[in-house]
């Protein structure tokens, strides 16, 4: 592809893309920016330890699912714990897990219910409403089965949790892979995008997440937005969760830590390309707008059609290694923000432009896969089966 400029004038094309990619240029600025002010965050401790009760809903057999359970189970949370883990099918080889976590653990208390009713399309919400007769602490806190962390992740967690006209708290996350290249590039996507993204759209008053990382909120509250009921039928369960709580007129709260390890378990580039598709539409869904506008966040892509658009003329060359020098930057901090050093450096070219690829494929019309379930999302984030178009 080449656009040659015409009496001086760059073409209508090449003036495009050098437009995207100087706002993505900006863009990386921006981010590497509100990553530094946000880490700079202090943090709350808790004035008092209540009792809590943490919902682990489980769907097979994931990779390294005992070491991601046992950091919840290992919490230097000085209150009463009851961990509470639900599964749909009493074959679910997530139970194996479970019990193996109670021979290791039997001090603690953990629970397992097996329940295959059904509420709803949402099979992790109908596990959640079936778990929910075993929440017996003031403080609920739901999260992933894939999500790890450290042992003072509930404390940190409750503090945030107890400040004034908090509702709600959600927790960051980073990415944790599995020595395959595809949980690699999954992790990715993770670290290099996501975290930064919504960092950003929180400092500028942007972004309103809540994330299934962590959910945790008071039992009086999640009664008053209805339980758990209220979202059956939601793909995007936990930003419905949060939309709910700020109607109550209290906040979700984003602290800049605990930064949570998220399990990225793709094994195929078909399993990846699949989950980061649910996950571009689910994002699609709740906030088309800045979906949109998150074009400017795909800027090494734009960087390298402006080169090919510009006949590999030094001037977009130039402007590429600027993009290449931001992306780079942008990873270095994400990798200090994070506190870890897990964050993908070598792929991240690759990466990328795999990112902007979904990002395209996410606007072509289409079901999604989850667990195993093609479902379809309706216009106001609520699920369907592939063949219904009614309500």
């Amino acid at each position: 592809m080449e656009c040659k400029p015409t009496g001086g004038v760059l073409s209508p094309i090449l003036l495009i893309l050098w437009l995207l990619t100087g706002a993505g240029c900006l863009h990386a600025i921006a981010s590497i920016i509100c990553l530094i002010r946000y880490a700079g965050q202090t943090d709350d401790r808790p004035i008092a330890y209540p009792a809590v009760t943490i919902l682990k809903p489980l769907h097979g057999d994931e990779p390294m699912l005992f070491e991601n359970l046992s950091s919840v189970v290992e919490q230097d949370y000085p209150g009463r714990i009851t961990v509470v883990f639900g599964v749909g099918d009493r074959t679910d080889p997530a139970i194996q897990t479970v019990e193996r976590l109670r021979r290791a653990y039997p001090e603690r208390d953990l629970r397992l219910v097996i329940d295959p009713r059904r509420h709803g399309r949402n099979g992790k919400v109908s596990n959640l409403i079936n778990m929910s007769r075993d929440i017996d602490g003031e403080i609920v806190v739901l999260a992933d089965s894939d999500m790890r962390v450290e042992a003072d992740y509930l404390s940190r967690v409750v503090g945030a949790l107890q400040q004034a006209g908090v509702g709600a708290v959600t927790c960051l996350y980073r990415g944790v892979s599995l020595p395959n290249l595809w949980s690699r590039l999954a992790t990715g996507w993770v670290d290099g995008q996501f975290l930064p993204n919504v960092v950003l759209g929180l400092s500028l008053g942007l972004a309103k997440p809540c994330m299934g990382s962590t959910i945790a909120l008071r039992r009086d509250t999640l009664t008053e937005i209805g339980g758990f009921m209220s979202f059956k039928d939601h793909l995007a369960d936990d930003y419905e969760i949060g939309v709910a709580v700020r109607r109550l007129g209290l906040k979700v709260a984003v602290p800049a830590q605990p930064v949570l390890g998220h399990m990225s378990a793709a094994t195929s580039l078909r399993a990846l390309l699949r989950q980061e598709l649910r996950w571009n539409r689910t994002i699609r869904t709740v906030n088309f707008g800045g979906f949109v506008g998150s074009v400017v966040t795909h800027v090494l892509p734009f960087g390298i059609l402006a080169v090919l658009a510009d006949g590999l003329h030094w001037r977009s060359i130039a402007l590429l290694c600027l993009v290449i020098g931001l992306r780079m930057a942008l990873l270095f901090q994400v990798k200090r923000f994070v506190q870890k050093d897990t964050v993908e450096l070598s792929l991240f070219v690759v990466r990328d432009l795999l990112s902007f690829a979904v990002f395209l494929g996410s606007f072509l019309p289409g079901s999604i896969d989850w667990r195993g379930h093609r479902l379809r999302v309706r216009p106001d984030g609520l699920l369907t089966a592939p063949d219904s178009t009614g309500p």
